[in-house]
């Protein structure tokens, strides 16, 4: 088995080109079914951001596994690969397990050590989950990095300073303003980000906020924590006008305001400058709004450097970060050598309780005054003995499973032991289970298909 990872970011593409690679929330257990039934995946996890989409994968054949995941993407998004494989990275085992560690630690992300990448991380991975789209490896790997993640912000002041992609808007903001008194911000989207964005504004005096979004309810909401005015998405269009600075960060799929409609409300500004931040991906305020007079239109590539002073100390912090990666590195690794004697231990165990069930029984049919006391003392007493007869032998094949002859080692394992029997029956019991899964994921694919069959013969009987 391999641990890949493929994808692309901020740094190695552009907005333009990240903003064809998004998936909606609503698609992506649809994706991840589709991941997972493509060719030699066995696992996998899609981690999909405003500065990246990461598509994580264990694969049985990793010479062929980028083709794989690049002929999915290139399905999934209708695009020839031509178009997007310059843009992409493709990691393998440990560099892939380092990067999801970095990445989940905010130490791969536009503004270091921030901790929203975290909660984005998990929620993927409790999806695929949910999809049972994970397995053994990727249970493991990714809660035990969601676990480092949360021990670096609480053991390091990597997160001290307060910078976020929304912080950095706020900052580009105060550069062209100074301060916010007296002027009306308009704050579109009503999610985690613009809710970020929302406060860091109203702690730097902002006074008069609208708050634009498609769900109306949702707009009161944020509008209520400060003070704000809610606004639907054809209000904010009509009042524009009166906005000294736009910061946009919706779910939506195009723009949301055209160059028109910022033409329009120019026309009623009185040469006032309007300053437009899009932290949306992809983007929602149309490029060529740019070319508007009187407009200053930034979107998140812009943002890079603003933040510049508060990242030195998490530079520092990160250092220790990378020290506690490699530690959960070689954790990880020394678990996964284990996986193989799993089924050895395993066997080893069910032999020895079968040994001392028969041994009990055998000793109830010579003793049989013995009452239930002394039958559970004898019980708890012989258990411990035989557990701590298997205690070394376990101990030692675990150690053997990290030694360069291994394989020698495992087999010569199951001869002291006789476990060929147990094995092989284990081993048989697994396959009949996998056949069984099989032939019901194939019944339900084919009940699927019946009743495709049967709506589209409803639909064409008269």
């Amino acid at each position: 088995m391999h641990i890949v990872v493929v994808g692309l970011n901020y740094k190695t593409s552009p907005v333009e080109v990240r903003e064809k690679f998004t998936f909606a929330e609503r698609d992506l257990p649809e994706a991840l079914r589709g991941l997972k039934q493509t060719n030699s995946i066995m696992e996998c996890v899609i981690v999909a951001t405003c500065n990246r989409t990461e598509l994580y994968a264990v694969v049985d054949r990793h010479q062929l596994c980028g083709h794989h995941i690049r002929t999915f993407m290139e399905q999934w998004f209708g695009l020839p690969r031509e178009q997007f494989t310059n843009h992409l990275y493709m990691y393998e085992d440990d560099r892939a397990i380092e990067h999801l560690m970095r990445v989940t630690c905010g130490l791969d992300s536009m503004v270091i050590g921030e901790t929203q990448i975290l909660g984005q991380v998990r929620d993927a991975f409790l999806l695929a989950q949910e999809q049972k789209a994970t397995g053994t490896l990727f249970n493991m790997l990714f809660k035990q990095t969601i676990t480092l993640a949360k021990r670096a912000h609480s053991e390091t002041s990597i997160g001290e300073a307060a910078v976020s992609v929304s912080y950095a808007a706020v900052e580009l903001g105060k550069r062209i303003f100074g301060q916010f008194e007296n002027k009306t911000v308009m704050i579109m989207g009503a999610g985690k980000m613009s809710e970020l964005t929302a406060k860091h504004l109203y702690a730097n005096g902002a006074d008069q906020v609208l708050v634009v979004n498609r769900t109306y309810d949702r707009a009161v909401q944020l509008a209520d924590k400060f003070n704000g005015v809610p606004l639907s998405m054809e209000d904010a269009v009509r009042r524009l006008h009166e906005a000294d600075i736009v910061i946009s960060s919706t779910g939506a799929g195009g723009h949301v305001l055209s160059r028109a409609q910022v033409e329009t409300a120019m026309q009623r500004r009185t040469s006032r400058p309007l300053f437009m931040i899009d932290i949306a991906v992809p983007r929602d305020l149309d490029p060529r709004i740019a070319d508007v007079s009187g407009v200053f239109l930034y979107d998140i590539d812009d943002l890079e450097g603003i933040v510049e002073s508060n990242l030195e100390q998490r530079r520092s912090e990160a250092a220790k970060i990378e020290t506690m990666i490699l530690v959960e590195m070689d954790a990880f690794r020394q678990w996964y050598k284990t996986l193989g004697v799993i089924p050895l231990i395993r066997s080893l165990q069910t032999k020895a309780a079968a040994i001392h069930e028969e041994t009990m029984d055998s000793l109830a049919n010579k003793l049989p005054d013995l009452d239930e006391r002394e039958m559970k003392v004898i019980r708890k007493l012989t258990k411990s003995i035989v557990n701590q007869l298997l205690q070394d032998p376990i101990l030692r094949v675990k150690e053997m499973a990290g030694e360069k002859q291994a394989a020698q080692s495992m087999d010569m394992f199951v001869k002291l032991f006789a476990l060929e029997e147990p094995l092989a029956l284990a081993a048989a019991a697994e396959r009949q289970a996998e056949l069984e899964a099989e032939a019901e994921l194939k019944l339900l694919k084919a009940k699927a298909q019946g009743n495709v069959q049967t709506a589209g013969m409803a639909a064409i009987t008269p």
